[in-house]
């Protein structure tokens, strides 16, 4: 409204209008302010008809203004003027049937609610590639990368089509806080349905008695399962004992660096003490592993790492474990598939709680699993967490569950949950078993056709899916090699190799067999990865001497060297020949 001039103004007064054409959807609820009113005061919306003057006027025969049966009496118009228009407010009477809401206004109203339904459905049901043109573009440079390349870290493996359908399901969309059957959402029982099929498969797989062992499906990631069992099982400021990481430990246990920065949630929550391996042999030294664990008297004691190539002495570590009182924990991230497949000594037999990643050798989605010991405790086995000697029974099972949620997570990605089932059940399959012999079978031609061309492996060799390549007597850095290979297509990771004098450097590089396996890669094709790989060192040593080990350098050297490219090109080759799982190419 135009309240500036003077000239118009609101006439508040009631007049007889002239007939008036009807603007038919300018129809507007005129609210009137009750704030001056009582407190029980409640004033209705007015409906009101903005009505437009006509130029002439009607009239009947004796000269008076014509009123129609469809017009207002003087009673219910108001004029008034906007920006310099005669303009009047018309009053629906009550239970008149008004055109504001005729057919007219109806149809547009509609057309409106349509119109922002479609609004939303238009990007709802976009396809990645139309919705976001610049993040597919990068995906589809990743999956170019995973598909030319030799993919030879032992912690990654390529899932199935199923997996990957159910990780990009509606399951995305549900909220499921709790466990099954003690949900703090609605509408969750068929999400119940699912966690309690993986957990019945997650113990098949493994061959466990759910009588004696149960299971958490929930953690995010390895790291999120074991801090929930330091979580669910300790005190702050408990000691836990571990494998050291330059001696092949995960850090997730506890690690603090030499000059005693610490490094893992493990080491600041609670106190941590390492063993470590032999540096000669690189084998776990269990009898000064004994002694540190009755000196240090840990309240948890974890076996397993991320870089060891060896059986681990499982009935040794429930020995030890059972001297100083503590609860034996095994992370088996890097072997679960071969514990599933019995291709390796289990440690059921012997721990008290398991966890694992669920992707790795097991092929499944990227996340985390708990499995801990129900029931009665064994005579003669001692776990002192606050509870005395005298306890029969475990109870695990509510601490660690409190643990993870509502302790430490949120809800459960319920479509991770859904992709570990399937892959659960595919690990129970006589294929999966002669999946992993062959993984095995290519570790040991990978690690003999090193050691044919005169290169030192960490402990000899391997009983596992992985092979620890010491360049240290290279004079080659494994950060350099890894670099090298990189660029050629090749990925592998450096890791950290303990000296005999203590020194800690990137000497090695971890190069495992499950990925190419799942693509097809027989002992043959190893053989040949092999050579790839006594290629890259060449260059790198040849790099080296001409540019020096620096980083910077030897990047420099790295990019205008031509057997670089040659390299990378036979390995292009190479990669074509086996189509990457789950991926149309």
């Amino acid at each position: 409204m135009d309240l500036s001039n003077s000239q118009s103004n609101i006439s508040r007064g009631r007049v007889s209008p002239p007939h008036r054409t009807q603007i038919a959807d300018d129809s507007i609820l005129l609210h009137l302010d009750s704030s001056r009113r009582g407190p029980t005061y409640s004033a209705p919306p007015v409906p009101l008809q903005l009505m437009e003057p006509q130029t002439e006027n009607h009239r009947d025969e004796n000269g008076d203004a014509k009123r129609d049966d469809d017009e207002c009496d003087d009673r219910d118009v108001e004029e008034f003027r906007i920006l310099g228009h005669s303009m009047c407010l018309k009053r629906r009477r009550d239970g008149e049937s008004s055109s504001l809401l005729g057919s007219t206004k109806r149809v547009s109203c509609e057309f409106d609610m349509e119109t922002r339904r479609s609004s939303v459905r238009s990007w709802g049901n976009q396809t990645l590639r139309a919705a976001d043109p610049k993040l597919y573009g990068i995906m589809e440079k990743e999956k170019q990368r995973q598909i030319n390349g030799i993919e030879l870290i032992a912690s990654e493996n390529y899932v199935c089509r199923a997996v990957m359908e159910a990780l990009g399901s509606h399951l995305t969309n549900k909220y499921s806080e709790g466990m099954p059957g003690a949900r703090y959402y609605g509408g969750n029982q068929y999400i119940d349905e699912i966690e309690i099929l993986c957990r019945e498969r997650a113990l098949a797989a493994f061959d466990l008695n759910p009588h004696s062992w149960g299971v958490n499906v929930q953690p995010y990631s390895c790291t999120s399962a074991n801090f929930a069992v330091y979580t669910g099982l300790l005190l702050p400021g408990d000691r836990i004992m571990a494998l050291d990481s330059p001696s092949g430990g995960n850090p997730s246990h506890g690690y603090c660096t030499r000059n005693g920065k610490k490094v893992a949630g493990a080491s600041i929550f609670f106190e941590s003490f390492p063993y470590k391996v032999n540096p000669q042999t690189g084998y776990i030294d269990y009898d000064k592993l004994e002694e540190r664990a009755l000196d240090f008297r840990p309240k948890l004691l974890i076996c397993g790492g991320s870089a060891y190539p060896r059986e681990l002495d499982y009935a040794r570590f429930r020995q030890i474990a059972d001297k100083c009182g503590a609860v034996l924990m095994c992370d088996m991230a890097q072997i679960s598939g071969l514990v599933a497949a019995k291709e390796c000594v289990s440690p059921f037999e012997y721990c008290d709680v398991v966890t694992s990643t669920t992707h790795k050798s097991l092929r499944g989605p990227r996340g985390g699993i708990i499995f801990y010991k129900k029931g009665y405790k064994p005579r003669g086995r001692a776990i002192v967490l606050y509870q005395g000697n005298d306890v029969k029974e475990y109870d695990f099972e509510e601490r660690i569950n409190f643990a993870v949620f509502p302790s430490l997570q949120g809800g459960p990605h319920n479509n991770h949950i859904a992709a570990l089932a399937v892959a659960l059940k595919q690990v129970a399959t006589l294929e999966y078993k002669g999946y992993m012999q062959q993984v095995k079978k290519n570790a040991q031609a990978l690690a003999s056709a090193l050691l044919r061309r005169n290169y030192k492996l960490v402990t000899g060799g391997t009983d596992n899916h992985m092979v620890l390549w010491d360049l240290r007597s290279l004079g080659l850095s494994g950060k350099n090699l890894e670099q090298l290979c990189e660029m050629c297509h090749i990925t592998l990771n450096k890791i950290i190799i303990s000296g005999d004098n203590g020194v800690i450097t990137t000497g090695g590089v971890r190069i495992g067999t499950p990925a190419m396996t799942s693509r097809g890669c027989l002992e043959s094709d190893f053989e040949l990865i092999v050579e790839f790989l006594h290629t890259a060192a060449q260059i790198a040593i040849c790099i080296q001497r001409e540019y020096g080990k620096m980083p910077n350098a030897f990047l420099t050297g790295l990019q205008s060297n031509k057997e670089v490219v040659e390299l990378g090109n036979r390995v292009e080759s190479f990669s074509a020949k086996f189509s990457m799982p789950g991926v149309e190419t």
